[in-house]
């Protein structure tokens, strides 16, 4: 039986860094627990009626998220303040809050 790829993913990341990445996927599977896992791009991904609506990659000592959209994280511009940040991922070293992970991937659902 082939391994799911996310988990062979996260066999290779650092014990500190599985744990963080770890607890986003819990909260990501409990969001949304229809989402197919899957790599995309390289990197661990849910993938919601045929289209990725969230993702995540170690990162220096933390961790990336990622919602597979350029609108996302500006449409939370105030919520995603406080994280580092590009166009696409939103960067942290410390747990991202559940309420969070759920406004994120509400957002990106709805964008169609």
């Amino acid at each position: 039986m082939a391994r799911n790829p996310i988990a062979a993913y996260l066999a290779k990341v650092p014990a500190g860094q599985r744990a963080l990445l770890e607890k986003l996927r819990k909260t990501i599977r409990a969001e949304v627990p229809q989402a197919e896992e899957c790599i995309s791009y390289n990197i661990p991904a849910f993938r919601l009626e045929g289209r990725i609506v969230a993702g995540f990659a170690a990162r220096g000592s933390g961790g990336s998220y990622y919602p597979f959209s350029g609108r996302t994280l500006a449409t939370l511009a105030k919520e995603v303040a406080e994280f580092q940040r590009t166009k696409s991922a939103l960067h942290f070293d410390a747990p991202l809050p559940a309420a969070l992970v759920r406004k994120l991937l509400k957002a990106r659902i709805a964008e169609g």
